[in-house]
């Protein structure tokens, strides 16, 4: 690839590294050069601060390389840059405690309604700071390998299919919008086949601000100047795309957007497919 960027924005699992727990040295590695020489590096992922890099990430690179970091984390939650080589959140959308109690009994009716009318079981993981994860599988365990997996898409379509959902995942979504609306609350819901996600924000708001931030820093600075890297664009249903899809928004629409995955599916029209995994995107970063 001869295009070099000023900007990239990437996710994390999958992308830039096979699981949380596994080594992070190679993405270190080709992170660095690009840090030293000003590029702009944005890790934008569902997970929050302590499950990147152990939530140590500052300490593999020197302060004048952290200029040029920056972390969108929690699905539009934390906004981070770093300050005296240090992590300082710039911008945030984390709920007042009212409001993610009624995102909590939002996703609870979900769960409820899933199971009292189609007998179709859900857990849900209540912790994270916006938002709430439902486990539409919750027989499949993904170990440690959090992102998508290749057959996840057909599992989950046979299982609602066989407990009469009809709508397949548009129907959660549409389940998950028409119960917010009795809270008076706008959600934006999101599937990556095992967890429907439900919450305020999502990844199209950490793209939108880390680019606002880069902009300020740089006025010349252009959509077409970045790239975004992912592997969760992939088409669940007819209109319905991976987390990473969310990347991309009326702000950031004129870069280039790669996805990495070999899970065959559609993407949005403007993603190009390189498969690969954690490899090629790594040797991406290496040739810039």
């Amino acid at each position: 690839m001869n295009k070099k960027y000023k900007a990239i924005f990437f996710d994390w699992d999958g992308t830039a590294v096979m699981s949380r727990k596994a080594p992070v040295t190679d993405a270190v590695a080709a992170m660095k050069p690009l840090l030293e020489k000003g590029v702009k590096l944005a890790i934008v992922s569902g997970t929050t601060y302590e499950n990147i890099a152990g939530g140590a990430i500052e300490n593999y690179f020197t302060p004048k390389q952290l200029d040029n970091l920056y972390l969108g984390l929690g699905r539009g939650a934390y906004n981070y840059e770093f300050k005296e080589g240090k992590p300082y959140v710039f911008s945030h959308m984390i709920p007042e405690k009212e409001l993610l109690g009624i995102i909590h009994r939002i996703c609870f009716e979900i769960h409820l309604e899933l199971k009292l009318k189609y007998d179709f079981d859900t857990d849900i993981v209540f912790s994270r700071p916006n938002y709430c994860k439902i486990d539409l599988m919750v027989d499949n365990n993904r170990g440690d390998n959090l992102f998508m997996q290749e057959n996840e898409l057909d599992m989950l379509k046979e299982k609602l299919k066989a407990h009469g959902i009809e709508g397949g995942l548009q129907a959660l979504m549409d389940l998950s919008i028409e119960i917010a609306k009795k809270y008076d609350v706008e959600v934006a819901p999101t599937c990556d086949a095992k967890y429907l996600e439900v919450g305020i924000s999502s990844k199209s708001n950490n793209a939108n601000t880390i680019f606002a931030k880069l902009c300020e820093e740089n006025p010349e600075l252009e959509a077409k100047d970045c790239s975004f890297w992912g592997d969760e664009y992939v088409g669940i249903e007819d209109g319905i795309f991976g987390s990473d899809s969310f990347m991309y928004t009326e702000v950031t629409k004129k870069g280039d957007f790669f996805d990495v995955s070999n899970v065959t599916g559609e993407r949005p029209e403007k993603v190009k497919v390189l498969g690969g995994g954690v490899d090629t995107f790594l040797k991406f970063l290496a040739e810039q």
